[in-house]
Parts: C-alpha cells; sequence; structure tokens
C-alpha cells in the first residue's frame, strides 16, 4: 500500500489538466536532468483521464525531425545534434556526416519546431515528417 503522500500526490496528479500535466513533466525533467519517454508520457496522460475517448479523425501529435543536410558548418551541426539527441562525440558526427538521417522520432509539433529553429540557426536543412 502507498503512503499517504504518495496517495495525495497520485490524487494531485490526476486532477492535472494534460497541459498541467504536460508542464510538471517538463519541469520535472529540468529539474532532475532526465527525459521523460514518449511511451511513459503517453500511458501518464492515459491514466490522468481515463473517460476520455480519442476523436475520430485526430491532428497528427507526433512527428518525425529528419537532418537532410549539414549545410557548411558541420562542427556547429554536431553540437546541436548533440544537444538535441544526447548522442557522444562520435555519434553525433556519424549522424551528422551521413544525412539524410532521423535525429528523432515521436516528438511534439512544438519540440520539433524548437529542433528545427535550432538547426537552420546554424545552417543546416531539417525536414518534419
Amino acid at each position: 500500500m502507498a503512503s499517504e503522500k504518495v496517495t495525495k500526490l497520485i490524487e494531485d496528479v490526476k486532477s492535472l489538466s494534460v497541459l498541467e500535466l504536460s508542464e510538471l513533466v517538463k519541469a520535472l525533467e529540468e529539474e532532475f536532468g532526465v527525459s521523460a519517454a514518449a511511451p511513459v508520457a503517453v500511458a501518464a496522460v492515459g491514466a490522468a483521464a481515463p473517460g476520455a475517448a480519442a476523436p475520430a479523425a485526430e491532428e497528427k501529435t507526433e512527428f518525425e525531425v529528419v537532418l537532410k543536410s549539414a549545410g557548411a558548418d558541420k562542427i556547429k551541426v554536431i553540437k546541436v545534434v548533440r544537444e538535441v539527441t544526447g548522442l557522444g562525440l562520435k555519434e553525433a558526427k556519424d549522424l551528422v556526416e551521413g544525412a539524410p538521417k532521423t535525429l528523432k522520432e515521436n516528438v511534439s509539433k512544438d519540440e520539433a519546431a524548437q529542433i528545427e529553429a535550432k538547426f537552420k540557426e546554424v545552417g543546416a536543412t531539417i525536414e518534419i515528417k
């Protein structure tokens, strides 16, 4: 049986809206320096709204970010790849040199736009699928 403190926390999370839950996840990621996996986040949202029915024609919510070309300044692009993906130097270099390659899968529209903006700053070409 969960402690009273844990039970209260679970009840508080259940009462959050999807937007508030998203803000909570981002705050926890920043506070503890971790990244929530997409399947875990989806499971948490499903648990928070057990009676919610999925709309018939849903707008696409998960996107794939693909590095099409690195442009002229590969070093800056490698740095951004490392920042976005968490890859090591060699892996990031191999990804940039092997473009076109998928950087991230199953990301939100906002996150995909943020990633695209970072790469455009350093002259890389990004495609969002």
